[in-house]
């Protein structure tokens, strides 16, 4: 009988998505008949917009788009994705310098597996998005925590970046705005941080796949067009996920130097092939429309995140930062944990989520999975009314611990 292990070291080290778990977990309660209230998929509650469902129909009829094409990308889609980075950022690219992926925790993937030998540092501001540790590790490199809290936004300053630098840094992972926290960069910070990079010779891998989604008049800011001197060390990834409602349909991309954008494109070639062609097509009809739709959908989450931030400041033991972008509050429950609660006493925020998603049949996401414990996430892409009854249920739960 064989003793060695029957699923390899490397793939036994990831991590189930915390947030698809949490959400699992939610939907299966719910279809059991407990009225649950989930904050915690991120993805828009509302649907595609029509014009881009029917381009979709329109392609599945058209048998073109029943057979094999370009591992990277169609070429029409690689053109619309260039032309609307230059619109979006200033950002100038040539097709060939993108490369079309099955949503953007694949342009995650091959991004790091393209960049990252064994023993590449990355710098990773904490709280972060936890597909973002698995993708480093199965690339081999060395994820290096800058850790934030709420005191000061969940921003890194350059200060903190320079002392968890080493000889071994390769790459800083630049987020704004962020998932989990919300938390956006200004022009100024994101200027001094990319031209700290480039006098370090780091490579910037910046996920801007929230960029239209910025409230209270906060700007979104590019560090690709924001800092040139950066040069060809930046690789940008993006996708049509939450701009355009569109999570279920597996488009992101990767824009980056050539070479790389070569690179993962061989990877690409032999790991999956073309994206599907007809959620290509739907993407094309996406990135090549105006911006009206997410206009529409950037109005309904400003008025649930202003509703969301306030009902969490109100309770005891809570505190919540402004969020500036994405569709997340990321409060601090650090007052809470190891109080009584309900004849229990949860020494963590994932014993609290726990008990909360038991008592008050309310799903959040725990700090634990972002990498900051004592904290939670709560997404606000959901109907409003359930987001009043969801802070509610929570607000008269947590006022009974003490």
């Amino acid at each position: 009988m064989s003793t060695r292990p029957r699923i390899s070291a490397r793939i036994s080290a990831i991590s189930e998505s915390a947030t698809l778990a949490v959400d699992a977990k939610a939907k299966a309660m719910k279809a059991a008949g407990r009225p649950v209230i989930g904050f915690g998929a991120g993805e828009p509650d509302f649907p595609t917009p029509g014009y881009i469902v029917e381009a979709a129909v329109e392609a599945a009829r058209d048998p073109r788009n029943h057979k094999y094409t370009p591992a990277g990308g169609l070429p029409e889609l690689k053109q619309a994705i260039a032309a609307k980075t230059r619109r979006d950022s200033g950002y100038s690219v040539e097709p060939s310098q993108v490369l079309v992926t099955n949503g953007g925790k694949q342009a995650v993937y091959e991004a790091f597996a393209t960049l990252l030998d064994p023993g590449d540092e990355v710098l990773v501001v904490a709280p972060y998005w936890t597909t973002y540790p698995e993708a480093i590790k199965l690339a081999g490199g060395v994820q290096v925590d800058v850790v934030t809290d709420e005191s000061t936004g969940y921003l890194a300053s350059v200060e903190q970046l320079e002392a968890a630098r080493t000889e071994r840094t390769k790459v800083l992972l630049f987020v704004s705005p962020s998932n989990p926290t919300g938390a956006v960069y200004s022009r100024e910070e994101t200027v001094a941080i990319g031209r700290w990079a480039a006098e370090h010779g780091l490579w910037v891998v910046t996920d801007e796949i929230y960029e239209h989604l910025v409230y209270g008049g906060t700007e979104f800011t590019s560090i690709a067009t924001a800092v040139p001197e950066l040069g060809d060390r930046v690789v940008i990834l993006n996708g049509v996920a939450k701009t355009y409602a569109m999570t279920g349909w597996r488009v992101g991309w990767l824009i980056g130097p050539s070479d790389v954008v070569k690179a993962a494109t061989n990877l690409q070639s032999h790991a999956t092939s073309n994206v599907a062609n007809v959620s290509q097509i739907a993407a094309l009809a996406a990135v090549s429309g105006d911006l009206s739709a997410v206009a529409e959908m950037r109005t309904a989450f400003d008025r649930r995140r202003q509703t969301m931030v306030r009902m969490l400041n109100e309770i005891p033991g809570v505190f919540c930062p402004e969020p500036k972008g994405a569709f997340y509050a990321y409060p601090s429950v650090k007052e809470l944990v190891g109080k009584e609660l309900r004849g229990r006493r949860p020494g963590s925020s994932a014993e609290l989520a726990e008990l909360i998603l038991e008592e008050a049949e309310v799903a959040v996401v725990p700090g634990e999975a972002f990498g900051t414990p004592g904290y939670f996430r709560l997404s606000y892409a959901l109907g409003d009314d359930d987001l009043v009854e969801g802070v509610s249920r929570l607000a008269k739960l947590l006022s009974e611990a003490h």
